[in-house]
């Protein structure tokens, strides 16, 4: 009983991380700015891969697989935001933001 319970919220993850992605993508295709962009490249993407690994870790249940999968959130937690910072400040530093888009610059 707790197998299947277990078994179907790691399918609702599964299918919620999946959605998750496929919105983060079309953001990034759709989105007009890069600043837009990297917004739409890790905030939504970061829950998705983390609802997709929680989904899979539900799924499987044994002590190897649930090390890796930890290490693979553990990963994703730590480059995307990093990544993200990159972007947006070598955006910033080679002139391409839209000083209209911007409430207020920070790092002028």
């Amino acid at each position: 009983m707790l197998a299947t319970a277990a078994d179907w919220l790691g399918a609702g993850c599964l299918v919620a991380g999946a959605l998750l992605s496929l919105v983060a993508g079309i953001g990034v295709l759709r989105f007009p700015d890069t600043l837009s962009r990297m917004h739409a490249a890790t905030k939504p993407q970061t829950l998705g891969v983390l609802l997709l690994v929680a989904g899979v870790a539900l799924r499987l249940r044994t002590p190897g697989d649930l090390g890796m999968i930890g290490l693979v959130a553990l990963f994703q937690l730590a480059t995307a935001p990093v990544a993200a910072q990159m972007i947006g400040r070598a955006t910033y530093r080679s002139g391409a933001v839209d000083e209209t888009l911007l409430d207020t610059d920070e790092l002028r």
